[in-house]
């Protein structure tokens, strides 16, 4: 059991900071999910191969991938709000370019331009969130701070979806890029400067910042249980609406009350698996939900035909058991990093698990063949069968980082 600083309310302020991180994650989130929804609707009106769209959404991670490292030397030299709106501003102009896309090697060059940007947001608010926030309430707040993806599942894909579906697919991107600049608007009102990092900042080249901070062998425990979880993550993604529309037997209009059900059950559980991952031990927590995902995967990704509750169902309990591992996981990986080098983690953190997801999702497009535009996809199971050996071995990982993390907080008491 942790110790009573759980009940320990929030200020206004801070409940303020998670709602401003909560939905900026959301914006990131939809621009990003987005496109497996929309997959089925690409790769028919683009005549798309599975492995043309793997790599279009690769495209994003990979960039993402490379942003992160580059701006992990220089991460922690700056205020976290300026960084933050830098990167904000370029992740909605690459949005914009998105909806202007009208060509495959267009969309591909937009979203490249919207991974450089977008793909360092999510480490920056970790950055955030680690300095204004203690371990013992971090469940709770990356439990509220995931609840962006929750929202993305009941309000972005489905009302997404039926623009897509009646307007052409553009159009969701350009309604990801108008609400982001009005959240840009409140992030510059009303958030308040976050430097109490430069106080323990230390004479350092900004390549040597990233150097130390990448070959420090606590955090590399973190990194690779980050990069295990996304490979895991992303491989069953980038085709599940294909796969529910040519194999399940789903139309175009019945997926958004697909996503919309699996997005409500995000909204409700997210808050609760983060007060469960402050009130009893993190790990087991993940283990569990881990083990859990694996068992339901391995059942849909060998599904035929089937009624429409049942996809509903079994997609309801996969989301289970992505999102009770994420947040325990997170929360863990947030405590390795020491105050001066928490830009430099996250930014690598979250690079490894963008490139990590993106290497996942190209694989998937090699693994996945569709003979013809309404045949069903072939070898998608074989897909849930590596997505379990990355998740078995993910929680060997993650025990590794629980541990550190648990032999810190015995030193600091002592």
């Amino acid at each position: 059991m942790q110790t009573d600083t759980t009940k320990v309310p929030f200020t206004g302020y801070q409940k303020f900071v998670m709602f401003i991180l909560a939905i900026t994650q959301f914006t990131v989130i939809l621009d990003f999910m987005v496109m497996s929804p929309l997959g089925d609707l690409l790769m028919k009106s683009m005549d798309l191969s599975p492995k043309q769209f793997g790599l279009a959404v690769s495209a994003y991670a990979f960039s993402a991938g490379a942003s992160g490292l580059l701006t992990a030397g220089f991460a922690d030299r700056f205020d976290r709000k300026k960084l933050l709106t830098f990167f904000y501003g370029g992740f909605i102009l690459g949005t914009i370019f998105c909806g202007m896309a009208h060509t495959y090697p267009l969309l591909v060059a937009a979203r490249i331009i919207t991974g450089l940007f977008g793909g360092v947001i999510s480490s920056i608010s970790m950055a955030i969130i680690t300095d204004l926030f203690d371990i013992h309430h971090r469940g709770r707040v990356m439990g509220v701070i995931s609840m962006g993806f929750g929202a993305s599942q009941v309000l972005g894909i489905p009302i997404s979806l039926y623009f897509a579906n009646h307007w052409g697919w553009q159009l969701p991107f350009l309604l990801v890029a108008g609400l982001a600049l009005l959240v840009l608007v409140l992030i510059q009102v009303k958030l308040q400067p976050v430097t109490q990092h430069l106080l323990n900042q230390q004479k350092t080249s900004v390549f040597s910042h990233l150097i130390k901070t990448f070959v420090n062998k606590e955090y590399r425990i973190g990194f690779t249980c980050t990069a295990l979880l996304s490979i895991g993550g992303f491989m069953m993604m980038p085709f599940g609406s294909a796969f529910a529309v040519n194999n399940l037997g789903m139309t175009q209009e019945q997926l958004p009350l697909l996503f919309m059900v699996s997005g409500i059950t995000a909204l409700i559980l997210l808050p609760f698996v983060g007060k469960l991952s402050d009130r009893i031990d993190k790990f087991r927590v993940f283990a569990v939900a881990a083990v859990w995902m694996v068992f339901i995967a391995l059942i849909y990704t060998n599904l035929g035909q089937t009624p429409l509750w049942m996809v509903i169902l079994l997609n309801v309990l996969l989301m289970i058991g992505i999102l009770s591992r994420t947040v325990p996981c997170n929360a863990l990986t947030s405590a390795v990093p020491h105050m001066a080098d928490r830009g430099a983690f996250m930014s690598i953190n979250s690079s490894l698990q963008q490139i990590a997801g993106g290497i996942a999702a190209t694989i998937a497009g090699f693994i996945v063949v569709q003979k013809n535009k309404q045949s069903p996809l072939e070898h998608y199971n074989t897909v849930g069968y590596l997505m379990t050996v990355m998740t078995l071995i993910s929680i060997w990982m993650v025990y590794r980082v629980s541990e550190l993390v648990k032999s810190r907080l015995r030193a600091a008491k002592a």
